[in-house]
């Protein structure tokens, strides 16, 4: 046994959130690829099962109401809430994330254009987004359509470049979309600094957590965001296409004015008017109909968190050791110049995974499948490691370094 396989026992015989991994459906896989898709929940099943064959089996449309069908999207809001920083309240879930991030940027637009008319002293009209150029493309896209539907010119910025771009014409920005995880690097960015300096120039904050909730603390409330989306089949291990939510904070849902009115979040859903007045508090973010068999799923997921009394801080505290000892790993156990970490050493700036620079790292990527360490790869040449403290162990680190630098060896 070698060094690092001594140091990954120990790590693992002290680590508190050890009996975590229990909870969840695994097999001798090394799988480091949950910030893409989470491992199952072990009781998810069984649950899946009830609301199946009891919930719409038996009750069918009394479940609406005897099973909570209806309340479902703010309920599980709120055990979503805590896990993103926010009271309760102010989170609902349901859609995909692209559509919460065109109904949160929409109306951040809405909320900054009102402003200008009714402030005290007119100013420049506000017709400028600024997007994360190193964007999720759909973020992108659902930017570029946002910009158009608005009357607003799209601006790509990197993330760094936010404060000096504001400082440039802030006056004109309406709305900043930002990513607080880079999704191929794995670099965290400083969501209170940034938020900052977009309220100083008199815009609103629009955060995509896809990459960060669950896997470190994210301050919504603190940090004073105004609108936020992600999604919850990553740390949140929902499940696949589980529903992304929706955060609007509190004092600004009075104003929240979504593109996508729809019956669900109607004042009197079921008064079938035909002028719309939306519902007061979060319930604003719904559209239609939910999706109750993943909407269930996910809240069955969430157990994990309440059951075995994870903290945001400990599973933070975690990810980093993982990710340096697996850094510590790699640089044991690869040959110089085979792999370059593009993610950031500070942990300030690091997300839960880590991402390597590896020629030909497709193919890489395709035999470490093969020898049973499961991560994923981002064109063009980039090895992505996700580390789910819930589930993920330091020897799952050290065999996924050990395996790499033996694929890499041929």
């Amino acid at each position: 046994m070698s060094e690092l396989q001594r140091t990954a026992e120990e790590l693992d015989a002290a680590d508190p959130l050890a009996a975590v991994r229990g909870s969840f459906v695994l097999d001798d896989v090394t799988y480091l690829d949950g910030n893409s898709l989470g491992a199952l929940p072990a009781h998810v099943p069984a649950r899946v099962e009830d609301v199946v064959r009891r919930q719409w089996g038996e009750l069918r449309i009394r479940s609406w109401t005897e099973g909570g069908w209806w309340t479902a999207p703010e309920r599980i809001g709120d055990r979503i809430a805590p896990l993103v920083g926010a009271a309760a309240g102010q989170v609902v879930v349901g859609d995909s994330t692209s559509v919460n991030v065109f109904k949160a940027l929409v109306a951040a637009v809405r909320m900054a254009q009102d402003d200008g008319r009714t402030g005290a002293a007119a100013g420049p009209v506000r017709d400028e987004i600024l997007v994360d150029a190193t964007t999720f493309p759909t973020d992108g896209y659902i930017a570029e359509s946002a910009a158009r539907m608005t009357g607003c010119t799209l601006r790509p910025v990197a993330p760094s470049e936010v404060p000096s771009a504001l400082a440039d014409r802030g006056e004109r920005t309406a709305a900043v979309l930002l990513n607080h995880v880079d999704y191929r690097t794995g670099r965290l960015h400083d969501l209170p600094a940034l938020t900052a300096a977009v309220h100083a120039a008199g815009a609103y904050a629009v955060w995509d957590l896809c990459h960060s909730a669950g896997a470190l603390p994210v301050g919504l409330d603190a940090h004073g965001v105004d609108l936020a989306v992600g999604c919850t089949y990553k740390y949140l291990n929902g499940g696949p296409g589980s529903p992304a939510y929706l955060y609007v904070r509190r004092d600004l849902q009075p104003r929240f004015d979504s593109p996508l009115p729809g019956w669900n979040s109607h004042a009197e859903p079921f008064g079938m008017r035909s002028d719309y007045a939306p519902a007061s508090g979060a319930v604003r973010g719904r559209v239609g109909t939910p999706d109750i068999l993943s909407l269930l799923a996910l809240e069955a997921a969430l157990d994990v968190w309440d059951e075995e009394g994870v903290s945001v801080a400990a599973v933070r505290a975690k990810s980093l050791a993982l990710t340096d000892f697996f850094l510590r790993c790699v640089e044991a156990y690869v040959p110089d110049g085979r792999v370059e970490s593009v993610t950031p050493a500070a942990h300030a700036e690091r997300g839960s995974q880590v991402a390597l620079r590896c020629d030909d790292a497709g193919e890489v990527m395709k035999r470490l499948i093969e020898r049973g360490v499961v991560g994923d790869y981002r064109a063009p040449d980039v090895l992505r490691f996700g580390f789910t403290p819930l589930y993920v162990g330091f020897a799952d680190v050290e065999r996924a370094a050990r395996v790499l630098a033996r694929t890499l060896a041929g």
